[in-house]
């Protein structure tokens, strides 16, 4: 391994000071674990701090190198294997950006496959073209099935001579023994400060969300910004049934049915559910009836769960509203 030189390589990971450190430190002590487990929350910065990390690996230097840089967050370097959760359609598998081109209709949510990890334990173990070792970045650890969340401990068991970083929301979502097998890193969210910072940045507007779009952020600039993308693509006319009154079992059959036939797929639907338990909180809180938008608050958590599970959509919806009638 060369000798590490101090250049900012991860000058643009803004609000992780602790983490950046941590591997920094790695780097020039020449300290690297064989695995490692990013958690934090979606869109603070771990997949971003991933890339700079593992060129760095890559280009032995801390000196940041913007065409090396452009081809491993295209997945175009011959030494990094970049894995995500995919849909499997037709015998293929299809990230989510795949799925939304090919107008997948999503029944179920991504998931990382015994396959997939099946290919990052021969990539792990392969001998690098360019470099000293060959690296995967592998995203959603939380999307592991059981069968593919026991193959990749096997991997860990036996990584070879390459270098993994998993990425998780948290380290709860991740079985134990993955978990002693790896050097933790933890995220933050981000202040109010370095969230407008990072907005400023990529030249997004830093105000006009409302209160239940910045809750559902929770100091995530790239949460706010997927927030902000899934306003626009469930649309208003969506979002004001949320607003319209159920006092009559008809009523409760019509929102169901609105909200399962005509168009929102199922991550739209738990996206819609999450936004509404913000609303209903902040509804609670002002109007003094905090029991009331708790039960409701976890009515809403059930009905996601079922949706994840397969349940039959509206027969879902219909059972959780026709409730709050009684």
């Amino acid at each position: 391994m060369g000798t590490w030189v101090c250049a900012p390589v991860f000058a643009d990971v803004m609000g992780q000071d602790r983490a950046v450190e941590l591997l920094q430190a790695s780097l020039e002590q020449q300290r690297l674990a064989p695995a490692y487990l990013f958690c934090g929350p979606h869109g603070v910065g771990r997949r971003r701090t991933a890339l700079r990390f593992l060129e760095a690996i890559l280009n032995e230097t801390l000196a940041a190198n913007l065409q090396q840089r452009r081809r491993l967050q295209e997945g175009n370097h011959p030494d990094l294997l970049l894995v995500e959760p995919t849909y499997s359609n037709q015998g293929r598998l299809l990230s989510s950006a795949e799925a939304e081109a090919s107008g997948l209709k999503k029944r179920g949510l991504p998931q990382l496959r015994l396959e997939q990890v099946r290919e990052v334990s021969r990539f792990l173990v392969r001998h690098p073209l360019e470099g000293k070792r060959s690296c995967v970045l592998l995203d959603g650890v939380e999307r592991l099935n059981e069968t593919a969340a026991n193959g990749l401990l096997k991997t860990l068991e036996e990584p070879g001579g390459g270098l993994l970083v998993l990425l998780t929301t948290s380290r709860d979502h991740v079985l134990p023994t993955i978990l002693s097998r790896c050097h933790v890193v933890n995220f933050r969210p981000l202040s109010g400060p370095a969230l407008h910072q990072v907005l400023g940045s990529l030249g997004e507007p830093v105000e006009g969300d409302s209160p239940e779009i910045l809750a559902l952020a929770a100091g995530s600039p790239g949460e706010l910004l997927r927030h902000r993308q899934q306003v626009e693509a469930v649309g208003s006319d969506a979002l004001q049934l949320l607003d319209q009154p159920l006092e009559r079992p008809h009523q409760a059959l019509a929102l169901a049915k609105a909200i399962t036939e005509d168009g929102l797929d199922l991550e739209q639907q738990l996206w819609l559910i999450a936004l509404w338990q913000q609303g209903i909180w902040r509804w609670g809180k002002a109007n003094g009836q905090l029991s009331k938008a708790q039960e409701r608050v976890q009515d809403l958590e059930r009905l996601g769960r079922q949706l994840r599970g397969y349940v039959q959509p509206r027969l879902a919806w219909e059972v959780t509203l026709l409730g709050w009638l009684v």
